[in-house]
């Protein structure tokens, strides 16, 4: 579907993630297959929209797991195309749809 796919590390004010975002881009970085040469990752201070603007991106990706995420997706998506950025949302795998980042960090504790 994409030339090239990156994956932002995004800072988020209103979250407290238990990694830095330096740490959580090496952790993705980890985890992606070694045969993804078209997959990067990147960190970013400021709105996605931004990122796209200055790097040449055109399309944001995200997943939707639930109701409650479509309609704060589609808010969000929204947003973005009046900024000049078209949002993709994709409906999170059925196994996956309950996992979230508070979840993860629950576990790990």
């Amino acid at each position: 579907m994409f030339d090239h796919v990156t994956v932002v590390v995004a800072v988020n004010n209103d979250k407290r993630p238990s990694q830095t975002t330096a740490a959580r881009a090496a952790e993705i970085e980890r985890l992606s297959p070694a045969g993804w040469q078209n997959v990067s990752v990147a960190t970013w201070h400021g709105l996605t929209v931004e990122y796209c603007r200055h790097h040449g991106s055109s399309v944001i990706v995200r997943d939707v797991r639930n109701a409650t995420d479509c309609q704060h997706e589609c808010d969000l998506a929204a947003t973005n195309d009046a900024l000049g950025v078209t949002t993709m949302l994709v409906p999170t795998r059925p196994e996956l749809a309950t996992v979230s980042s508070t979840a993860v960090r629950a576990l790990r504790t």
